[in-house]
């Protein structure tokens, strides 16, 4: 039986956060994509699912918390301007970005290369993962 190429989106008004999962176990962070633009993002984020053959697209929305309303409209937005066809699944992104920043506290400095970003997108990945084991 394949294995379902999953990828995970971290989206934010400035950078989109991804990671891989080829295995369906492990998570990789990959390079972010910068956002200058809504129709720009979402060409550069198909090209990325179009690159890795993915099969599932995981997108992480806050389920709660000030602004979390219209922050799912945004991404839900963004998310209906891609061209992929695979499957979507929703799921809270809550403390991903936090936790992402502890993990590389004393590792690295806090740039704004988007590194951080898709570390988030790991972490909500893991979470599918963790969540969805066959």
């Amino acid at each position: 039986m394949k294995r379902e190429r999953i990828a995970a989106i971290d989206v934010g008004l400035k950078r989109i956060g991804t990671a891989i999962s080829l295995d369906g176990r492990s998570a990789l962070p990959q390079k972010p994509i910068l956002r200058r633009n809504r129709k720009q993002a979402a060409r550069d984020v198909d090209a990325f699912l179009k690159e890795w053959r993915i099969d599932r697209l995981v997108v992480g929305v806050p389920e709660s918390g000030s602004g979390a309303e219209e922050m799912q409209r945004r991404i839900r937005h963004f998310v209906s301007l891609l061209s992929f066809e695979g499957a979507i699944d929703y799921i809270d992104e809550y403390g991903s970005s936090v936790e992402a920043a502890e993990m590389v506290k004393g590792v690295t400095r806090q740039r704004r290369d988007g590194k951080l970003d898709s570390i988030a997108a790991q972490i909500i990945l893991e979470r599918y993962l963790s969540q969805n084991r066959r």
